[in-house]
């Protein structure tokens, strides 16, 4: 008997997750489809059954984790006052919990050099979601898309340097600092 169509989609949202996870923590090339189908609980044979090639699941895979960042920044945002959204957002972002959580955290800091040599396909879904990105930050806080850049390259370039280095307490640093200095960016003016 033919599997569902619902049946179908979870096992392919199944296989998202454990893609996303994996080249998050990984990287893209150093993942094989059989381990992300065995990450899923599945054998890697049925994997053509849902996906055409390993690139159409990575850039499916950026798009979902991508997703997944605004959607737990945005639960984040929603909690702070008006005022204190952009912050809130920071604060998550620029965490230790985020830094020592790679296979959950944003995809941008975890893949952006490696996604830049890949295709333009994964290219282009990666250049959509983080344009995404881009505007989820520029309406925490009405900010302007420039601002909006410069914010967002910090954050991502904040977590990157701080999974980076071998020094805990450096690591904790750059978070630190980096978190105080966008506070300070982003600061209303007083009036």
């Amino acid at each position: 008997m033919p599997y569902t169509k619902k049946h179908k989609m979870i096992i392919r949202h199944k296989i998202l997750q454990s893609a996303s996870h994996a080249f998050r923590a990984s990287g893209i090339k150093a993942v094989s489809v059989p381990q992300i189908m065995s990450g899923a609980g599945l054998t890697h044979g049925g994997f053509y059954a849902h996906f055409d090639s390993k690139e159409q699941l990575v850039a499916e895979a950026c798009k979902s984790a991508m997703e997944d960042t605004v959607t737990r920044l945005g639960s984040v945002a929603e909690q702070a006052s008006d005022e204190e959204k952009l912050y809130a957002v920071i604060e998550s972002y620029l965490s230790a919990a985020h830094r020592d959580s790679s296979e959950q955290g944003c995809i941008m800091p975890a893949l952006a050099g490696e996604i830049a040599r890949s295709s333009e396909d994964i290219r282009e879904v990666f250049t959509e979601e983080v344009s995404c990105f881009l505007s989820f930050v520029s309406g925490l806080a009405v900010q302007d898309e420039d601002k909006s850049i410069a914010l967002t390259a910090t954050m991502v370039g904040s977590i990157l340097l701080a999974r980076s280095v071998n020094d805990p307490e450096l690591s904790d640093k750059i978070l630190r600092a980096c978190r105080a200095d966008l506070k300070q960016r982003t600061a209303s003016p007083v009036s």
